[in-house]
């Protein structure tokens, strides 16, 4: 498989900003990690092994990235307007930083696709909303989408605008609705161990009343929150869809 490893120093974030990429050519995918994860946990966890034959096939390419999650939603040291801030810094730097580079990186601005599981699944479908004109399919895995548990107790537009489930429910924007009209939103969940598929149901209730097409994939005893079920969701969601 070809890997490739660049970085580069990231004024929105304060420090360098590493990209992982797998892949010789084919539909983009960022890929986000887990709570604390990095660029290479999706590698390290075995999703990357798991999907090598799509990605050796050419069907897709990965592109993943860490988050940040450390310096904004998990540093409890900080104040919660400091850590809604950092969230707000790194959409900035996804959306100015990371597409430009994977547009550049296709040899072109092809549609892209975001997929994370857990807290990743927050990141993919968060990314989707907020940028529905480049990013136009997600892969929400066992995800959670109201993340005021985060700020303790404290609330600002930084967060408003980064808490899905808040957001969403007064998108009424034109330009929005026709973009995610285009969009393939998948959010994943079952009944398998550790799943709790509440946030998954509470938040397709909202997409629901705002009339936002999307697709709820209860996966049953498939869908559990761990790994191996992550790991055989995405195997057959790129087997049917690209």
């Amino acid at each position: 498989m070809h890997v490739e490893q660049h970085r580069w120093f990231s004024h929105r974030m304060g420090r360098e900003m590493p990209v992982r990429v797998y892949g010789h050519y084919g539909a983009p995918i960022l890929g986000f990690p887990t709570s604390g994860g990095d660029e290479r946990e999706l590698e390290g966890q075995g999703l990357i092994g798991a999907l090598a034959h799509h990605i050796d096939a050419g069907k897709v390419k990965f592109y993943c990235i860490d988050t940040g999650n450390n310096q904004s939603w998990y540093d409890k040291q900080a104040h919660p307007r400091h850590r809604s801030y950092v969230q707000a810094m790194f959409d900035a730097y996804v959306a100015s930083e990371v597409v430009p580079f994977i547009h550049d990186h296709c040899k072109g601005a092809q549609p892209i696709t975001t997929m994370g599981a857990s807290f990743g699944a927050y990141h993919a479908a968060n990314t989707l909303f907020k940028h529905p004109d480049v990013v136009k399919r997600c892969l929400a895995l066992s995800g959670v989408y109201d993340i005021r548990k985060f700020m303790d107790g404290d609330y600002d537009d930084n967060f408003y605008f980064n808490n899905p489930i808040d957001y969403v429910q007064n998108l009424d924007d034109g330009w929005f609705r026709q973009h995610l009209a285009s969009c393939d939103i998948r959010l994943a969940t079952g009944t398998g161990p550790w799943e709790d598929s509440g946030p998954t149901y509470r938040f397709s209730e909202v997409l629901k009343q705002k009339g936002i097409n999307h697709s709820l994939d209860d996966w049953g005893p498939d869908g559990g929150h761990d790994w191996p079920y992550w790991k055989r969701m995405m195997d057959l969601y790129i087997q049917r869809l690209f």
